[in-house]
């Protein structure tokens, strides 16, 4: 096993995208690939040593051209004791600016400001056949390759009381499928003061951090991979329209961070530190995050905000990502994936299968570094404006693992972290597309739960 539940405490700075791929594949919308590693021109992200004299910090920042954008210093920063990190617009090149600022006492550490990307590529879609991925061995629809997420509704169907973070693009909170499990923040009112005084003003739904504003979505192509990724989680099941997510009920909150560029890794953390802040702070029962998206290299400030996560039991889910133009896949354990590869025990790496079993083509693996498969080739679900459409990715995959750690938690209320990983993992069905290529060598099984 790759990870133990230590908890660690390093960072990092990213601009983020979605891991959509295009197969060539029926019913399946097509997506634009990965672009190439790249960061935010002229950018840095710099992390304060606490405690250090900053007296020279005008003159290195004068050297290097230097001017300051923004000093992020969330509450979850502030709740864990660790000093503030600053945004800067340097007029030198990026290798001259890092090297200059990691050679100073206070600098804890200088990094790009890497760009992510996305990783994709009576419900009448359930009952006629299209939303394979939440099929099993003896539902309706028969197909032993999905989630068996139908075989765990006879069972359980999920708790408004359990919430999910969806770091991604916006999501259409009026959507007729995903509106009853879109988070409300009882503790705020549309009146332009920041009532529950967590720093952000009218944060009913969660927060646009590409905008900077409470407006999560925007609409169109601009929310569509969000989306997507909402309704696989919890789309509303039962009502009769529509698709089912692994929950029919669960509460997600919208954190965009992912503009029609990508994003970056400074919002990236403000997004992961805003959901951590909402279960220190409001003690909400907040099980996880989903991230469909990829990109970028190692970020300390990423890293530290995805540990101060994991202290506070919220896992990380993450795509493994699409490397598979050959039609092989990357292998994550020689070419390390961002932010599936990071090492803290909350992160849970996921690669996509398709509806016959195999590997998709276009998803990374690793035996040591991603965890297992999950549907992610040519999944059904939620898109902007009351419609539905078909997309494929190691994106698709991941949020039906973060629908099924929700899922285990509202039926397992007491259930602890550890606890709740070991369900998860000990109850994949081995399946030969994933044998030495995932740590679990099988695939998501909800149906035991």
């Amino acid at each position: 096993m790759r990870r133990f539940f230590a908890l660690t405490s390093t960072t990092t700075a990213f601009l983020i995208v979605p891991l959509m791929f295009a197969p060539s594949q029926s019913g399946a919308q097509a997506e634009e690939q990965l672009e190439p590693l790249n960061y935010v021109p002229g950018q840095v992200l710099v992390g304060l040593r606490s405690g250090a004299a900053k007296s020279p910090k005008t003159f290195v920042y004068s050297q290097i051209g230097a001017k300051t954008l923004e000093v992020i210093h969330t509450r979850a920063m502030q709740d864990a004791g660790h000093p503030p990190m600053e945004l800067l617009q340097v007029s030198v090149p990026i290798e001259q600016a890092i090297k200059a600022l990691s050679q100073e006492p206070w600098v804890e550490y200088a990094e790009p400001n890497w760009i992510y990307r996305t990783c994709d590529t009576n419900d009448p879609y359930y009952t006629n056949g299209q939303l394979w991925g939440m099929y099993g061995d003896s539902t309706s629809q028969v197909n032993q390759f999905g989630s068996q997420a139908g075989e765990a509704w006879r069972k359980f169907t999920g708790s408004h009381d359990v919430v999910i973070g969806v770091i991604d693009q916006g999501i259409d909170v009026n959507h007729l499928d995903l509106k009853a499990n879109i988070w409300v923040n009882p503790d705020e009112i549309v009146n332009g003061i920041d009532d529950d005084g967590n720093g952000y003003v009218d944060d009913i739904h969660g927060w646009d951090f590409v905008n900077n504003d409470p407006t999560v979505y925007d609409g169109g192509t601009l929310d569509r991979h969000g989306t997507h990724v909402a309704g696989t989680i919890g789309a509303v099941g039962g009502n009769g329209i529509g698709v089912a997510g692994v929950n029919w009920k669960v509460t997600m909150v919208s954190l965009k961070f992912l503009g029609s560029s990508g994003g970056t890794t400074a919002n990236a953390v403000k997004a992961v530190d805003y959901l951590t802040n909402l279960k220190t702070s409001k003690g909400l029962r907040v099980i996880a995050s989903n991230n469909s998206w990829g990109g970028g290299g190692f970020s300390t400030s990423l890293s530290n905000a995805i540990a101060r996560a994991n202290n506070a039991g919220i896992f990380f889910v993450a795509a493994a990502g699409n490397g598979g133009s050959d039609g092989i896949g990357d292998n994550n354990d020689v070419t390390a994936h961002y932010p599936s590869n990071y090492t803290h025990a909350n992160v849970i790496a996921v690669a996509s299968i398709t509806s016959s079993g195999a590997k998709s083509g276009f998803s990374n693996y690793g035996a040591t570094t991603v965890d297992l498969g999950a549907p992610g080739s040519g999944i059904f679900s939620t898109l902007p404006g009351n419609s539905y459409g078909s997309l494929s990715g190691t994106s698709m995959a991941t949020p039906h693992v973060t629908g099924a750690l929700a899922l285990i938690a509202a039926k397992n209320e007491r259930i602890t972290m550890s606890k709740l990983r070991d369900k998860l993992f000990n109850t994949t069905i081995p399946t030969s597309s994933m044998t030495g290529r995932c740590v679990t060598g099988g695939r998501l099984n909800v149906g035991t739960r």
